[in-house]
């Protein structure tokens, strides 16, 4: 197949350094908590309890910008998936010690997650910073192909938004190329500095933090769903 939407082998490695007593304390007992249903049917009711808006951020890192968006607005439910198991621990600690109620953790693939979801059910998507596959021949593992993006403009309300966030020009270009072909989505920016600086509601990453330290140059691209 040629997307990940077609795809259930996660690539690379899913843990890097050892875990730390306090950290794999947190595993075993926070996200259990935490954890999305592994199976069947889910929407705000099932995660939540009721029937709040859902926001939904694919590959959160470290989970700084996750733990931001939700401890901004603790009235919405805030789904998260990350397929590295250190990734996974700073989510925890985030969710922690800013005492969130509104998250829930999926240490897997996210698309998996993201099925399973009613369409027109979220409010928002992430996807900051994705690995970039900058060979040609990998340019079928991107999550910006359109499968995925089919997956994610069903299960988007029409009027709210997708965003993405990468430092890498390849991954730029792609994302534009791929998202240009689509009628269901408007791209927001209006001016080059709407997608050179990061808006004031887009907690700031350290992954992003790194890439500007770099001398790298950042993205920041928002597409309302339409009604197409």
């Amino acid at each position: 197949m040629n997307d990940p939407s077609t795809i259930r082998r996660l690539y690379g490695r899913r843990q890097g350094h050892k875990l730390r007593d306090a950290q794999a304390h947190l595993v075993e007992t926070l996200l259990p908590e935490l954890s999305v249903p592994e199976t069947g049917p889910l929407n705000a009711e099932v995660l939540f309890g009721d029937n709040r808006p859902l926001e939904f951020e694919i590959g959160f890192g470290a989970g700084e910008h996750l733990a931001g968006q939700a401890s901004a607005r603790p009235e919405h439910g805030f789904i998260g998936c990350e397929p590295f198991l250190n990734g996974m621990v700073g989510a925890l600690g985030h969710v922690r010690d800013r005492e969130l109620t509104n998250v829930r953790l999926h240490l897997g693939d996210a698309l998996a997650v993201l099925e399973r979801l009613p369409d027109a059910s979220l409010d928002r998507v992430y996807l900051l910073h994705p690995d970039p596959w900058p060979k040609a021949r990998h340019a079928k593992r991107r999550m910006v192909n359109h499968g995925p993006i089919d997956m994610i403009a069903a299960k988007l309300k029409p009027g709210c938004e997708f965003r993405l966030g990468t430092d890498d020009p390849t991954y730029c270009r792609w994302s534009m190329m791929v998202m240009n072909q689509r009628r269901d989505f408007e791209w927001q920016a209006k001016t080059p500095g709407d997608f050179l600086n990061r808006p004031a509601d887009w907690p700031e990453t350290r992954y992003e933090r790194k890439a500007r330290i770099k001398g790298h140059e950042v993205w920041y691209f928002r597409w309302k769903r339409t009604e197409a």
